[in-house]
């Protein structure tokens, strides 16, 4: 009998029937991949309801570990959470959304009982300068970035009420490697309170928080830049400054002073909105909190991290225009192994570290 060899196709197919049956075997007794559900709805039990922390959810793809996240926080006794909502990944094409990702991150926070306040920045590519960094919204594209803020405004209303245009605005980095212009920022927050309170009157716009900083070059101090934002009309689209707090390495009690950066220089912005007129704007401190990685410039010790930020909620306790203090940072998705992974106060294995343990037993207590 002739035997015909068998062809490339037929050798093909059983190779790929032989894998199949192989990872079929290996999946006999196992149980499936557990799905990630809601859960029951909860409640933060907390003496400190304007305690909160800054998450980094934005690239955490696991559901599990989305929700894991949001139950630490309430578990530390934190009520609010700040996030960031990158636009490029909810709008990758004009006029195309996609709030899949934000809407499971949004739903598992209110079903842990937080308040969310959304940092909005980010910019695609099809509304900037061929290969710009993401960092530059033309002025021409203010508009589209209004566009997409009121979009997120209306799919969100009700469950984010909070919206931080823009980060960090008096940075080069942040305002797309161009020097700082606080003029051309008060128009883009402009724009965009206009458009988000015609959709969702009650969301509260929140001004950028500045990066605390004397300037150097093209980066602008952080007063000067809301002295020029405020005399720019800034405080009138506005429901309230988001600002950031860090004590570099000084304790939170040190008193302000326009020469230091230190915890409590917030309390300069709050004076110059009262000088301005606008005394009844709150401040929202979106980030704060030491750092004890020795080998930064800027490190404290183990010890005084702990200590110091214990003493900046107790601080802050006295700020009647202070909504909420946010420490920054509750956990990263992956460890960066520079000084970055020390502001943490929850390992990527989601081991609390001595930091969390110190400000739920503080928060306990109170």
């Amino acid at each position: 009998m002739l035997r015909v060899p068998p062809s490339r196709h037929t050798v093909g197919g059983q190779l790929a029937l032989l894998v199949l049956v192989i990872i079929c075997w290996g999946m006999v007794g196992r149980d499936p991949l557990p799905v990630t559900t809601l859960g029951p709805p909860q409640e933060v039990y907390t003496s400190y309801p304007s305690l909160g922390v800054h998450t980094r959810l934005t690239d955490e793809v696991e559901p599990r570990k989305i929700k894991r996240t949001l139950q630490m926080v309430r578990e530390l006794g934190a009520s609010w959470v700040v996030e960031y909502f990158p636009w490029a990944y909810a709008e990758p094409e004009a006029g195309r959304y996609d709030f899949t990702h934000a809407d499971l991150l949004v739903n598992h926070a209110l079903q842990q009982g937080l308040k969310v306040i959304a940092r909005i920045d980010y910019v695609p590519a099809w509304a900037r300068p061929a290969d710009s960094t993401v960092r530059l919204l033309p002025e021409e594209a203010y508009q589209r970035y209004a566009a997409f803020v009121a979009v997120f405004a209306h799919h969100f209303r009700g469950r984010v009420n909070y919206i931080v245009v823009w980060n960090e605005p008096n940075l080069v980095f942040e305002w797309g490697m161009r020097p700082a212009d606080p003029e051309a920022y008060t128009r883009l927050l402009a724009q965009s309170y206009k458009a988000i309170k015609a959709v969702a009157p009650e969301t509260q716009v929140l001004a950028a928080g500045l990066a605390p900083t004397e300037g150097d070059g093209a980066n602008m101090s952080d007063l000067e830049f809301l002295k020029r934002m405020i005399m720019a009309g800034g405080g009138q689209w506005m429901d309230g400054l988001a600002a950031h707090a860090y004590g570099r390495t000084v304790p939170a009690t040190e008193p302000p002073d326009a020469g230091r950066i230190n915890f409590r220089r917030v309390e300069l912005y709050h004076d110059m909105l009262v000088r301005a007129g606008y005394e009844g704007l709150p401040l929202y401190i979106t980030e704060s909190g030491w750092n004890d990685n020795q080998h930064w410039v800027w490190a404290v010790s183990p010890a005084q991290r702990i200590q110091y930020t214990l003493s900046a909620l107790q601080v802050a306790r006295d700020w009647p225009w202070c909504r909420v203090l946010a420490v920054w940072v509750l956990r990263l998705p992956w460890r960066t192994y520079t000084f970055q992974d020390n502001f943490t106060m929850v390992d990527t294995d989601f081991e609390p570290l001595p930091l969390y343990l110190e400000v739920q037993k503080w928060v306990g207590e109170k």
